[in-house]
């Protein structure tokens, strides 16, 4: 199931919504421009290496020029493919937004990079040995994934379903769209428990604690910074 947009309108311009797009489509074009073996040793220094995480929390000193707990946010730029970032970016475009909107713009920016850092650490947890780079948007997005379904639990989420050479497309709240998501990631995440590491990620490449961990990390953080706290212009009026 690919979503397309949802019908839950905004009354803000989302510029770090927009900001946060664009800076991962620089910071893939940029990995593109590089070479393999540069791009390898890119990936190496600015994505998480968890084995390497756990070295620094233990006091081991790395001499790298990156701090490997900087790379919990670094980490969130980098792709490992266009259609990486696409699928990424997708749902960014149509869940951000709205996040955006009700928390602000500085809130939501550090509820973005939190998110993040906390999808990072949950995938961290499950797989401490591992000397594979991990990366992607995708935890801080299923941040917002998790916001959203607490905040817009009924709004109408439109989607297509890819059959070969047929899209029938489908309707539903975003409250069964984002739950079968969700639930989707933790089994897959309990599923992966016993299987090796592959590309950045475990089984097939795909980091399902990062994905698990950040939607709850999203639907706490969310309400903590005032996700359900309306604060529209016509109520300021009214207070003048």
């Amino acid at each position: 199931m690919v979503p397309i947009r949802d019908n839950n309108p905004i009354t803000i311009t989302p510029y770090v919504t927009y900001g946060l797009i664009a800076a991962n489509v620089l910071a893939f074009l940029y990995e593109s421009s590089l070479p393999p073996q540069a791009l390898n040793g890119f990936l190496h220094l600015a994505a998480i290496v968890p084995r390497e995480l756990s070295a620094s929390f233990s006091g081991i000193p790395l001499n790298q020029p990156v701090p490997e707990w900087a790379t919990l946010i670094t980490s969130q730029f980098l792709h490992g493919g266009l259609l990486h970032l696409g699928g990424n970016m997708l749902f960014l475009w149509i869940f951000g937004n709205n996040i955006e909107d009700k928390l602000g713009h500085f809130k939501y920016l550090l509820f973005y990079i939190s998110c993040g850092v906390l999808a990072g650490l949950s995938q961290w947890y499950f797989s401490q040995n591992s000397s594979i780079p991990s990366l992607g948007a995708s935890g801080a997005i299923a941040g917002v994934l998790g916001a959203y379904i607490l905040r817009f639990p009924q709004a109408e989420i439109l989607g297509v379903v890819p059959l070969g050479f047929f899209f029938p497309t489908f309707r539903v709240p975003a409250y069964f769209f984002l739950g079968f998501w969700f639930l989707q990631q933790a089994f897959y995440g309990v599923a992966s428990l016993e299987t090796p590491a592959n590309i950045g990620m475990e089984n097939g490449g795909i980091a399902y604690w990062a994905h698990a961990g950040g939607f709850v990390f999203g639907a706490i953080l969310g309400p903590v910074l005032g996700l359900f706290s309306d604060k529209s212009n016509d109520d300021y009026l009214y207070r003048q």
